[in-house]
């Protein structure tokens, strides 16, 4: 049985579960390679009516500061001015425009991302992973989300060429998630 969590107006708050979420970022090395990282520290707010995200509001706000790709010189270098400029830009956002359903296991998820201090929009693709009421009688549901971006429209333009004239870091960033929320009663 579904545990009901919505108001009046029928809307329903989602919080992320921090334990069972990541948020991740990819990008190609020297051409023959990928590097990966991720954030330690955000924070997501998802507002449905009642428990289909169809039209759901989603909110996410990411502490650069908290970037780790397992290396802490590229790490600071990545929070440098040559990248992020974290002391000057400290957050990552996003904001839905739209959150479509596609199929059943489909979302289609627009909105604007903000980094150093330039928004463009962006389209991403969400799998949704189902709903279930834990042990504890809390109602959550699983995301899978994924993007691209092209780091150069946010003028994380660092770069340096190799001897065969392939980038050091290419221009396309692979955005990836894993997400799982939780109903507020």
């Amino acid at each position: 049985m579904e545990t009901t969590t919505t108001t009046t107006t029928g809307m329903r708050t989602w919080s992320l579960d921090p334990t069972h979420s990541s948020v991740q970022f990819a990008v190609r090395h020297m051409v023959i390679s990928e590097t990966k990282g991720h954030f330690e520290h955000y924070k997501l707010n998802v507002v449905t009516h009642g428990s289909d995200f169809a039209d759901a509001k989603v909110e996410l706000e990411i502490d650069v500061n908290s970037i780790s790709t397992n290396m802490v010189d590229r790490d600071n270098h990545l929070r440098s001015p040559d990248f992020f400029d974290a002391a000057k830009f400290p957050l990552i956002t996003f904001r839905s425009t739209a959150f479509e359903k596609v199929d059943e296991e489909e979302y289609k998820l627009s909105g604007d991302i903000t980094i150093k201090g330039v928004t463009k929009p962006i389209v991403l693709k969400a799998i949704y992973g189902g709903q279930v009421v834990d042990p504890w009688g809390n109602l959550r549901a699983g995301f899978r989300v994924e993007g691209s971006i092209n780091r150069f429209d946010f003028g994380l333009s660092w770069n340096s060429l190799l001897e065969t004239g392939g980038a050091v870091v290419a221009k396309t960033v692979r955005l990836e998630a894993a997400i799982e929320v939780v109903a507020s009663k």
